[in-house]
């Protein structure tokens, strides 16, 4: 053998198949071993072989007796066993031979530094269609590329000269080209250089044995030079010239018979060019007469005639075709000898028996040297993947030749089995005698009841009885299935690894027809060969044809069950001691029959007769089990069915001879048939011209050629005799049959026939019932509802399971979630279960709906940017599915990212909303995000808008907050560049608002500019302040704001000049017109409330009654002009107020019935001692509450602090304030009011001076005077009425025209806050006249020298509520007294006393008339305004209404007392009580 190379990995390395099962059963189910391996049969069939490890401890011990064991073993070469590589090996022989017997040593070429082969070329050129064919079309390119070369490098011309040189001759002998031929015209005879004689390699001897015959081929196949094999040129012509026509067609020629015709072919002499030395004859032809040449027929030339080695026939050199120019060294054949050797047939292949015959101890020392040396390392450390890689590697190698023998199919029953028996030479310990019995011992396995071999009555080396195997590295047992499809069981004792590969039963077949399919000719010689145990194919090969191809490493302790015809083969890994046996279950019987059948066709020889097994079966009915009696019964029908119509069919051939014939006495071989040497038991044809000659009824017409008359038909039972015994099998079998067919069908139906689960359930429920054997078929039945029971319940929980309602561990996984391909499985399982399901479709569905879902998932996470309803709805679809999907983490972290992206895109879209926070929110999110490019993108662009953001946010609040404010330009140009940011931006959006109110702020000052008018100072204060609250440099704000302050110094200014010390009153509140006149002091008289009346149709200005009326009216005002029109109306209200209020005055001052209930002044206090009286409202005060020791002597009318409102400065310090005001430019309502009381100042001094001069009084001037003092108040005891009478000062001027006038004159020059000479001096006027007429009377209201009021001439309805008053207040008769409340009525008219009459006498009227008419009849009515105006109706003789404030009469006063005008007390004389 070589030594081991270390080769680098080719691609044609070996890979190892697939691993079949291995079973660890448990040691209650070890027990029975034919009910584990019934139980294991559905799993470990599929695979052909299974591998079975007993339980821990289970080690019988090693029985055989080793030192009285020796074997001869068998040996192996290799490279013969691998089927494809002998048909090559037997290719290059067949060449080897062919140019051997022509005296030419065979030297394999070299193409491209490789071994050609020149079995794949022949066979390549075969295929393409010859030679001829190839040359023609030129296919060498081709079958180049075809082998493996390079393309490019002009293989194919090489290749064609190797066939042409080694292979075309040979296939022109084989096709049938005969080289001795009449020649029909003459050769050519030009020069040919002779083969060197030095190139020529002597022809051995070729040695009878096979070894010798190997060793001889490996001479050329090992050493190979580049030198190919030379041959005469004109071999290649005369094949051409006479092999083919001229159109290229094969032609045969007939072989001329010997000896030839008398008369001589002339030739030329062939010119010699060898070395004269080295031109000897082989043989020296005798000088006889009689010898001549074959061919021409003459005996010339003898120093030329060439004597074969084969039969002695002479033929001259020049005569062969191709002529020899040179004498053969070594063997030479004639064409007739060469065509004889080359045309035996192939011996059958078989292993060859070594000579030395080994003890178990040499043959390990020998086995563990030869692989120490081929590995160079210790036999253990030799990884068992290595030692398979190499032994396939050198079964496929040619050029290599590795021998290895194997110590196989040694008996046990002669030196004894590895398990201990009983009785045997090996004494058995205590602790081991549970080992003689045990089921797993295989010489009990094979004979125990459950197994069908015990009724054969032969014993059967091999098969019942074990066979021993001792191995070695790389010895092999080759593809086979086990006689008559047995089972069988091997365990390996002790040593290294046994290397199995298995093929399943129902794939038998299929590998048969790939060997043959790859290695016909093998099989054309040896048609039976895979059952000499002599032919390895490489497993990987078959699998590439479809071949399903297990294996496993059986290591010591180990079972290995190979199943019904199921093909296996192996090979041993090192030096190991392994034991089998066959063993049969009922199960096997069917395929048993059939096994005989194919024998028959195989003419294959029986190892036992299955019929008479049978027989022997049905022979003892009674003592069958109910499952073996039912597969008895079956093979029974079928054997006598066939044996009946196979006699029926001989006596319609004229068989009629019978006799009986016990064949179970002969012995195997003395009764199997001639021709196809299956073992005859129930019938057998014989001919009394053969005797010991017998056929069986298949093969009549093959036993001999006479009369089929003569024939003999030779029984062992008769049909009448088969019958009863198959029906007592039958009744044995009833019991069970039925069941078992039931089962049987429900186990095999397809589609829609299968059963469902109850009908699993209640044939189970029977076989309990009835006590039926637990079988192979009860098991069977048990397992597959087992299975469908526990995929029914699983099936539901899937379809029940929500993936919310689930348990989960920590990782967030369901416990017993399943993955896709796992519920994929499990459907297939459900659909090829024996058992039909409800839920299978469901779940079908179910898995459909997943796979779809799983599309979908793909489809959307591919998606750039994926929708998030899209991905949520997935994940809502999702929870239905009780399965682990790796979709849903990716898609949980898109649906994470889609938000994100769409959270991103939402704030993006409206820009008006991203604030700087929510992109910094968006960014810390996204940075915990799985990494995708979209979302790296969108991260990328929100890094940068944020940073451009902050930026320009910073820019924009430095720029705002500058010190001196940047100018608008700088600001706008900032604004523009940040506008183009989509993002909310305060401090930009500040920015541009402040830009927007700079150039608002801008143009309303141009505006303003550009008018010319005089601006208000409200206007001006109000831009002032928003131009100083925009962060922008304007330049007209510092001209407004030193404008401003211009004005504010004229205010205070105007402040100081009018306003006394501690004012309250405003500047302007000084300056303008009153809005409202009225006293601390008036008395206060019951009063009736009335409603203010609807406003009358007339449009009216709107009434200015405060002053921030005044003020807002003022300040709306467009012009000056519009402005003295507002003051204008506001003057003449204050002279009504005024007037009204110094005429409610003077009435409440008229004597009463009880003057100590008045109240005046300040205090609020009754008159006494010396008061004052006003000048201006005419209110009474009492001197000591207002009276300044220094003003005792001042010589002005007296005015109370109410009525004296300013300093009253005089008319130049007004002007010059007027003036400094117009040069300021600017308008304020205390201008307006200013210009006002100067404009109403100087025309009052004009009418002062008309009215002077028309009433021809002096002029006025100022002079000393003295204040009206009211001297006292006077009470007198003597009066009737005890009235208290008040003695006032009041000027009545009775001259026409002049008192009214002089008195309104007088009345608006002292509102007027301007202190004037006139005044006084027509104050002074007046008293004086008032002293000289009027002294020392009282002056008394009366109708005749009251004034007169006009009242109104119009009236306006006013509404009146009547209510009683309580007779038990009044303690007298009077007249019903009724609270009304009035609306004010807005036009009043004064009219005479006399004529007033009440507003209402009607009171019977309904409350829902719309309005009255109704005046107040007061002397000087103040027209109150508001919505609620109290009215008081006179309990005197006239019952007229008068406005409380008219009359001094407070609410308190109208309900507790009675009250009576001033005219019904004069008139009426009443007095108040």
């Amino acid at each position: 053998t070589e030594p081991h190379r270390d080769d680098q990995p080719r691609p044609d390395e070996f890979k190892p198949p697939p691993e079949c099962p291995v079973f660890e059963p448990s040691w209650e189910e070890f027990r029975d071993p034919f009910a584990f391996i019934n139980k294991i049969r559905p799993i470990a069939e599929k695979t052909g072989i299974c591998k079975v490890r007993p339980p821990p401890g289970w080690q019988p011990p090693f029985a055989c007796d080793v030192d009285r064991l020796h074997f001869v073993p068998r040996i192996q070469r290799l490279n013969e066993l691998e089927a494809q590589t002998r048909v090559k090996l037997n290719f290059l022989d067949q060449i080897a031979k062919f140019w051997d017997l022509q005296g030419c040593a065979l030297k394999i070429p070299h193409v491209e530094r490789k071994i050609l082969d020149l079995y794949k070329l022949n066979k390549l050129v075969a295929d393409e269609g010859g030679f001829d064919i190839v040359c023609q079309d030129r296919r060498w390119t081709k079958i180049a590329l075809q082998m493996g070369f390079a393309p490019g490098k002009a293989v194919g011309s090489h290749l064609r000269g190797h066939y042409e040189r080694i292979l075309y001759p040979y296939n022109l002998f084989q096709n049938g080209a005969n080289l001795l031929v009449s020649l029909t015209h003459s050769v050519d005879t030009k020069e040919h250089k002779l083969q060197d004689p030095a190139q020529r390699q002597p022809v051995q001897t070729p040695d009878t044995c096979p070894s010798a015959r190997r060793a001889k081929r490996m001479k050329y196949e090992v050493g190979i030079t580049n030198s190919c094999l030379k041959l005469h040129p004109l071999y290649y012509e005369f094949c051409f010239n006479t092999a083919f026509s001229k159109e290229n067609d094969l032609v045969p020629k007939k072989e001329i018979p010997i000896p030839m015709k008398p008369e001589p072919v002339e030739f030329k002499e062939p010119i010699i060019e060898a070395d004269k030395s080295k031109s000897r004859y082989k043989k020296v032809i005798p000088p006889v007469d009689l010898v001549v040449c074959l061919v021409c027929g003459s005996g010339g030339d003898e120093d030329r005639l060439l004597l074969c080695d084969g039969c002695d026939d002479s033929y001259h050199t020049f005569c062969l075709i191709p002529p020899l120019h040179d004498v053969p060294k070594g063997d030479w054949r004639c064409p007739k000898c060469l065509a004889q050797e080359c045309n035996k047939p192939h011996e059958a292949f078989g292993f060859e028996q070594a000579y030395r015959d080994y003890s178990l101890r040499a043959f390990g020392q020998m086995a563990d040297a030869f692989k120490s040396d081929y590995f160079n390392m210790p036999v253990h450390m030799v990884p068992t993947e290595l030692v398979e890689k190499e032994f396939w590697r050198l079964v496929g190698a040619i050029e290599e030749d590795v021998t290895v023998e194997y110590g196989a199919d040694i008996a046990s029953k002669e030196f004894g089995s590895g398990f201990p028996i009983p009785n045997g030479k090996f004494k058995v310990s205590p602790a081991d005698e549970k080992y003689l019995k045990c089921g797993w011992n295989l010489n009990n396995l094979a004979m125990m009841n459950p197994s069908v071999l015990t009724h054969v009555t032969a014993d059967i080396c091999g098969m019942t009885l074990p066979w021993l195997y001792v191995g070695m590295c790389f010895s092999s047992f080759c593809w086979h299935i086990e006689d008559h499809w047995s089972y069988s069981i091997n365990y390996l004792h002790w040593g290294e690894p046994k290397t199995w590969y298995g093929a399943p039963g129902f794939a038998a077949e299929q590998l048969e027809e790939v060997m043959r399919k790859l290695a016909p000719e093998l099989f054309e010689s040896q048609p039976d060969l895979l059952h000499q145990l002599v032919t390895i194919m490489n497993p990987n090969t078959l699998m590439a044809h479809g071949v399903p191809i297990y294996r496993t490493n059986q290591c010591a302790g180990e079972f290995v069950i190979t199943f019904p015809r199921a093909y296996h083969s192996g090979f041993n890994q090192g030096f190991n001691f392994a034991e089998a046996v066959n063993f049969c279950t009922v199960d096997w019987m069917p395929l048993g029959r059939q096994c005989v059948d194919h024998y028959r066709m195989l003419h294959r020889y029986n190892v036992f007769s299955h019929d008479e097994m049978v027989c022997n079966m049905a022979s003892k009915a009674e003592t069958l089990n109910v499952v073996l009696a039912s597969a008895v019964h079956k093979d029974m029908v079928v054997m006598i069915q066939e044996e009946k119509e196979l006699r029926e069919k001989m006596k319609k051939m004229g068989v009629l001879n019978c006799k009986e014939a016990k064949y179970d006495h002969l012995q195997d071989d003395e009764r199997q048939c001639a021709k196809c040497r299956t073992t005859c038991y129930l019938s057998a044809v014989t001919c009394p011209c053969s005797p010991g000659v017998l056929v069986c009824l298949y093969h009549i017409s093959d036993l001999c050629s006479c009369p089929v008359s003569n024939y003999t038909l030779n029984y062992r039972y008769t049909l009448d005799h088969l019958f009863p015994m198959m029906n007592a099998v039958q009744q044995r079998a009833e019991l069970y049959d039925d069941w078992a067919s039931r089962v049987t069908e429900t186990l095999e139906a397809k589609l829609e026939k299968k059963k469902g689960l109850p009908v699993f359930r209640s044939l189970l429920a029977e076989s309990e019932s009835k006590l039926f054997p637990d079988n192979d078929l009860l098991r069977r039945l048990r397992l597959v509802t087992q299975d469908a029971e526990k995929c029914s319940s699983v099936a539901q929980q899937l379809l029940n399971g929500k993936r919310q309602t689930r348990y989960r561990c920590g990782s967030g996984k369901s416990r017993s979630q399943l993955t896709v391909e796992e519920l994929s499985s499990f459907v297939r399982q459900l659909y090829n279960l024996s058992c039909s399901l409800p839920q299978a479709p469901m779940l079908k569905e179910l898995l459909n709906r997943i796979e779809d879902f799983q599309q979908h998932s793909e489809k959307v996470l591919a998606d750039e940017v994926p929708s998030v309803a899209e991905i949520q709805s997935l994940l809502d679809v999702s929870f239905d599915f009780d399965v682990d999907l790796p979709e849903l983490p990716r898609l949980r972290v898109r649906l994470e990212q889609a938000r994100w992206l769409e959270g991103v895109q939402q704030a993006s879209a409206q820009p008006a909303t991203l604030t700087l926070e929510t992109m910094r929110r968006l960014i810390d999110q996204g940075v915990g995000l799985a990494p995708h490019p979209s979302v790296e993108k969108a991260m990328a662009r929100l890094q940068e808008q944020l940073t451009m953001s902050e930026h320009w946010e910073d820019k924009a609040s430095s720029l705002l907050k500058a010190r001196p404010p940047h100018s608008i330009e700088t600001l706008s140009a900032a604004a523009e560049k940040a506008s183009g940011i989509p993002a909310y931006l305060p401090n930009c959006l500040l920015l541009k608002d402040t830009i927007r109110k700079a150039q608002e702020w801008l143009q309303e000052a141009e505006e303003l500019q550009a008018t010319g008018c005089i601006p208000l100072v409200d206007r001006l204060s109000d831009m002032v302040l928003r131009g100083q609250a925009i962060q922008v440099h304007l330049e007209p704000l510092d001209r407004l704001e030193s404008l401003m302050v211009e004005v504010q110094k004229w205010k205070e200014s105007a402040a100081t000049t009018f306003l006394p010390k501690d004012s309250t009153l405003t500047l302007l509140e000084v300056l303008c017109p009153r809005c409202e006149a009225g006293s601390v002091g008036s008395p206060k008289r019951k009063a009736k409330k009335g409603k203010e009346s609807p406003k009358s149709n007339k449009k009216k200005t709107p009434r200015l009654n405060t002053l921030s009326d005044v003020e807002k009216a003022l300040s709306e005002t467009k012009d000056s002009t519009s402005a003295m029109a507002t003051l204008e109306e506001l003057r003449v209200r204050e002279m009504e107020a005024f007037s009204n209020l110094r005429a409610a005055n003077e009435s409440k001052l008229l004597p009463t019935a009880d003057c100590m209930d008045l109240r005046v002044c300040f205090c609020q206090k009754a008159p006494m001692g010396a008061m004052l009286q006003c000048e201006l409202c005419r209110d009474a005060f009492h001197s000591v509450c207002v009276r300044d020791p220094s003003d005792s002597h001042e010589t002005q009318p007296w005015l109370c602090p109410q009525c004296q409102r300013s300093e009253k400065p005089s008319l130049s310090q007004v002007l010059s304030l007027l003036t400094s005001l117009r040069h300021t430019g600017v308008r304020l309502p205390e201008g307006d009011a200013l210009h006002y009381l100067v404009e109403r100042t100087v025309n009052w001094q004009q009418r002062a001076q008309e009215m002077t001069q028309a009433c021809n009084l002096p002029e006025l001037e100022e002079r000393p005077g003295t204040p009206p003092t009211l001297t006292r108040w006077v009470s007198g005891s003597d009066n009737t009425h005890n009235n208290t009478q008040f003695w006032g000062l009041m000027f009545l001027i009775q001259a026409p025209c002049l008192s009214q006038e002089l008195e309104e004159l007088m009345v608006e020059g002292l509102l007027l806050q301007v202190s004037l000479p006139e005044v006084q001096s027509l104050y002074h006027v007046l008293l004086d006249r008032a002293s000289s007429q009027h002294s020392d009377i009282c002056i008394s209201p009366s109708q005749e020298d009251v004034r007169e009021t006009v009242i109104g001439e119009k009236k306006a309805k006013r509404h009146l509520e009547r209510e009683g008053l309580d007779a038990e207040r009044r303690g007298k008769d009077k007249k019903h007294c009724h609270k009304r409340q009035k609306m004010n009525k807005k036009n009043p008219q004064r009219r005479s006393a006399s004529t007033s009459s009440s507003p209402r006498s009607d009171f019977s009227q309904s409350d829902d008339s719309d309005e009255e008419m109704a005046v107040c009849p007061a002397e000087r009515c103040q027209l109150p305004e508001g919505d609620e105006v109290n009215w008081v109706q006179c309990d005197g003789s006239c019952n007229q209404w008068f406005h409380q404030v008219c009359v001094g009469v407070t609410a308190e006063m109208a309900e507790k007392e009675d009250y009576i005008c001033v005219t019904c007390t004069l008139n009426d004389g009443h007095m108040r009580k």
